[in-house]
């Protein structure tokens, strides 16, 4: 199944997309795709609704996308955790999950416009595979057990101020949580229909200009070692989002640098995880 959510920021309604690419309103059946939908089986509910979707209204073209998530509790990011990402940087490939937080509220839908924050130098972008966690995780036993607290991945750009982050002292968390700096979607695609995930082809264009191209398969730490990891050190809450990772290409390994300015156009997908497309525009 492939998870929707559609309309105003913040008054998003939850639906699913056929495998026609339509768009269907399940806001009769269920509120919206939050922890309480995920931790009491809303998955398996809504694969009852399958078969009867066409009865269901469909939402216009002209409404917006929104991420495919309700506001998650926690928005948990991994560094360098490509090893070929971490060579560009000039950094040593960690042997550990390097973790970090974004706010919350960074979090927008994938055609939504990416705000360049006030007195920025270095907005940088990156794409990444987003987990979606589907029921809470507390102290797994082992890496084979994270699968089943999985509800499914979806595309999470990561847009990072190298600047706030690296140059302006203290944690990453200043560069990575301005307004709009984690458009997620276009949907939840669940575990079910991705045959490997540790095989999924990356990519993202700026102005039409292929700067990344990368594949899952060269992840440091996999999407299950990482629940597993995360959850001896904290309660992973349903409706969660990890993003893990990005492949090399991003602007700060460039020579020179290359960063986002106002009006850039933006283009990232990743396989069996659909496409998002963003302008950047003054905050």
């Amino acid at each position: 199944m492939k998870l929707i959510q559609f309309g105003p920021y913040g008054k998003e309604k939850p639906g699913l997309l056929t495998e026609a690419g339509v768009r269907k309103d399940l806001s009769s059946k269920l509120a919206r795709y939050d922890r309480e939908f995920f931790n009491q089986g809303g998955l398996a509910q809504l694969a009852e609704l399958k078969d009867s979707l066409d009865s269901l209204p469909t939402v216009a073209d002209d409404v917006r996308w929104g991420a495919p998530i309700a506001r998650p509790g926690k928005v948990i990011c991994i560094g360098l955790n490509y090893a070929d990402h971490a060579e560009e940087s000039g950094m040593e490939v960690p042997t550990e999950p390097i973790i970090f937080f974004k706010g919350s509220n960074t979090v927008v839908g994938p055609y939504d416009e990416i705000q360049i924050p006030r007195k920025s130098e270095k907005t940088d972008w990156e794409v990444e595979l987003g987990i979606v966690i589907g029921k809470d995780a507390r102290y797994l036993e082992s890496e084979s057990d994270a699968a089943q607290y999985i509800a499914g991945y979806c595309i999470s750009h990561d847009v990072s101020e190298r600047h706030f982050q690296l140059e302006r002292g203290g944690q990453w968390v200043k560069g990575k949580s301005c307004d709009t700096f984690n458009p997620v979607g276009p949907f939840v695609t669940t575990c079910d229909e991705i045959t490997d995930v540790d095989n999924l082809a990356m990519e993202l264009d700026v102005n039409g200009e292929r700067m990344q191209t990368g594949n899952t398969k060269t992840m440091v730490f996999k999407p299950n070692y990482l629940v597993y990891y995360l959850s001896q050190f904290m309660t992973l809450e349903a409706g969660d989002l990890i993003s893990t990772g990005t492949p090399p290409g991003v602007g700060l390994g460039m020579n020179p640098p290359k960063f986002l300015k106002t009006t850039d156009k933006i283009r990232l997908s990743i396989e069996g995880l659909g496409e998002q497309r963003q302008t950047c525009v003054d905050a």
